[in-house]
């Protein structure tokens, strides 16, 4: 019996935006059987993407009949069905979720699309920057009296493929006691606003707006904040909980701070003024090895090479190295959930465009001359 969880789950993924390979890699390193498929004439660049792992890859067009035949064939074993287009475009095409449940009524079918299948949004087109700027995440990154800051990690996007994981887990399990299949809807901006738990609170107990530089997590206070050293690297200091603040300030040797972790005005600028010239009169790794054994809750500014190299992400095997065709090795991100009985694993790198195509359609049982006249054809 083979460890991975998702072992005999096949998953069919048309989507072409990164949350739905985001989504459908999480369910590949379990062992699920991911097809990606994707029509020539519209080759995204996501295939030298390490969420592209695990994976094998079919051209395929599904604006052709004969395009739709081998689909459907490839739905008969299928049990989820992953897609990213703009409400109702797979209707049109007729492979929508009644359209396939009409045939597989237990197939469970995951649409990904900016904000979802219903609303007065649902037919624009957008990305995660307009995404988390619907959800407010965008009005409260950055600095006081200053432009909102663009977060240089996609935000929706990982948000939403997360939550498309989960919901079609949650649509196997369901299956898995009742027989049932069905259809999950997931919005990015909706996804967004998933982070958002602390803004809604602020707002509903205060009835205040939350503004950029003014929660208490976002650099308001000196407890919570980001600190230059003597290296010109920076150090982060998370003492939220009064016991970590007063083990900072005794480790420091300022016990006057004791009773300054919520400071404003004259006096918090003074207490946010003395730390960071404590900070400066040492490296950031100095620091780290003078507070790493106090409950403080400290941690290091790293840089990507830096993150690579660091004995924690080493130890948890968080970056791996994988062999590409062309000899060199790409970084990729390990195995997030840890399962003791069921471990995922990373099997295979990035599978290019359309590398398992011609596998995939002898699988199905075609002939070699029906194989080719498939490619002639633009089918394939």
């Amino acid at each position: 019996m083979s460890s991975r969880v998702l072992e005999g789950i096949k998953v069919l993924d048309l989507s072409r935006q990164f949350p739905g390979p985001y989504c459908t890699m999480i369910l590949a390193d379990f062992g699920a059987d991911v097809l990606r498929i994707e029509d020539r004439r519209f080759i995204s660049d996501l295939s030298a993407q390490a969420v592209m792992r695990n994976k094998r890859h079919i051209t395929l067009n599904l604006k052709t009949d004969r395009g739709k035949q081998v689909f459907f064939r490839l739905l008969e074993k299928a049990d989820v069905v992953v897609e990213g287009f703009r409400p109702g475009a797979t209707e049109r095409m007729g492979i929508g979720y009644n359209d396939l449940a009409k045939v597989k009524p237990d197939i469970i079918y995951c649409s990904l699309s900016g904000y979802g299948q219903t609303g007065p949004y649902k037919d624009m087109v957008g990305h995660d920057l307009n995404y988390i700027s619907t959800a407010g995440i965008l009005a409260i990154c950055g600095e006081p009296g200053r432009r909102p800051v663009i977060p240089p990690v996609q935000i929706a996007d990982i948000g939403g493929g997360l939550n498309a994981a989960i919901g079609i887990l949650l649509a196997l399990f369901h299956r898995e006691r009742t027989g049932e299949g069905q259809y999950v809807d997931i919005s990015l901006t909706d996804a967004a606003l998933g982070f958002m738990t602390l803004g809604l609170m602020h707002y509903g107990d205060t009835g205040t707006i939350p503004l950029k530089g003014r929660m208490p997590l976002t650099g308001l206070f000196p407890f919570y904040n980001v600190y230059e050293c003597a290296d010109n690297k920076y150090f982060t200091l998370g003492a939220v909980e009064p016991r970590f603040w007063q083990a900072f300030c005794k480790a420091i040797g300022h016990e006057e701070f004791l009773g300054d972790q919520f400071a404003m005005g004259e006096r918090g600028e003074i207490v946010d003024r003395q730390i960071r010239k404590i900070f400066k009169a040492k490296t950031r790794d100095q620091w780290f090895e003078e507070l790493k054994n106090i409950d403080v809750c400290i941690g290091k500014v790293l840089e990507i090479d830096e993150v690579i190299a660091d004995p924690q992400v080493r130890d948890r095997q968080m970056v791996v190295e994988i062999p590409m065709p062309t000899g060199k090795k790409q970084h990729i991100q390990g195995i997030v959930a840890k399962l003791s009985k069921t471990p995922g694993d990373v099997r295979t790198r990035p599978a290019s465009f359309g590398e398992h195509t011609t596998e995939l359609l002898r699988e199905l049982g075609m002939s070699e001359e029906d194989i080719k006249d498939c490619f002639t054809k633009g089918i394939c």
